[in-house]
């Protein structure tokens, strides 16, 4: 079941003359969830970035090395960015819903990607997106207010809906919690539990404890390396580097 579903080889990242990646090689597992621990402005960030290709927007960004996405590399010139952002989906540190109804923002990939082809095949699209994404039963009597209308909570959500409607085999996720209270938080993380059946979940989570819930594997990066990947429990419980152990019992960061 876990076969591997991305592999970074040898990933260098510059933005100009500063090099934030050195040399990273991961593999991520299919249908499970891998954090990203580390301090600030260690490079988490950026590679997930470098996953659905998102530096390519950064001016003076250049990325080397090669990420296999099923054994297909992502950074090949053929590689169709858009094509690649529909099965590689992402979720912001902000939540950060369309100026459009709660329907319409679920509706939106689908439409433009050509997905569906009657009004019913839509309404039942975004019905079950928004039932994946635990939201359904909060807001069905109210699709057409705007989605800013929700709370911060439930507005993550529709960015999670919005995300699993064209129907992505990976979610990205860059500190998806960090804008949100507990509840709201604790909402989030069952999601993610619920969703790695279905998809492969890469999160970036300065949260060490949110990283020992919801996650089956964890990689600590340190200013822009590697420095050990592992099981989360055996990271969190027995890891094999210094400076894992510091940055876990809370030494630096």
């Amino acid at each position: 079941m876990n076969d591997t579903k991305i592999n970074a080889n040898a990933i260098n990242v510059f933005y100009g003359a500063k090099q934030a990646l050195f040399d990273v090689n991961i593999d991520i597992p299919a249908n499970s969830v891998t954090a990203l621990i580390g301090p600030s402005g260690c490079g988490k960030s950026t590679f997930l970035r470098c996953i659905n290709r998102m530096n390519d927007t950064i001016e003076g960004a250049r990325v080397e090395g090669e990420i296999m996405v099923d054994g297909k590399n992502i950074n090949a010139r053929e590689q169709d960015v858009v094509q690649l952002r529909s099965w590689i989906g992402m979720v912001f540190q902000k939540p950060n819903p369309f100026p459009k109804s709660i329907y319409d923002n679920v509706a939106y990939g689908p439409r433009i990607h050509g997905m569906v082809q009657t009004k019913a095949e839509l309404d039942a699209l975004v019905e079950n997106s928004l039932k994946k994404a635990g939201l359904f039963e909060e807001v069905k009597d109210r699709l057409t207010d705007p989605g800013t209308s929700l709370s911060g909570g439930q507005q993550q959500r529709l960015c999670i809906a919005r995300t699993i409607a064209v129907n992505p085999e990976i979610i990205l996720m860059d500190e998806p919690c960090s804008a949100l209270d507990p509840i709201a938080t604790a909402r989030i993380e069952e999601l993610i539990t619920d969703l790695k059946d279905n998809f492969t979940i890469v999160i970036v989570t300065h949260s060490m404890q949110q990283a020992a819930r919801v996650s089956q594997k964890t990689c600590f990066f340190h200013m822009g390396k590697v420095i050990e990947t592992g099981p989360t429990k055996q990271i969190f419980t027995t890891p094999k580097h210094q400076q894992t152990q510091d940055y876990i019992t809370g030494r630096y960061g």
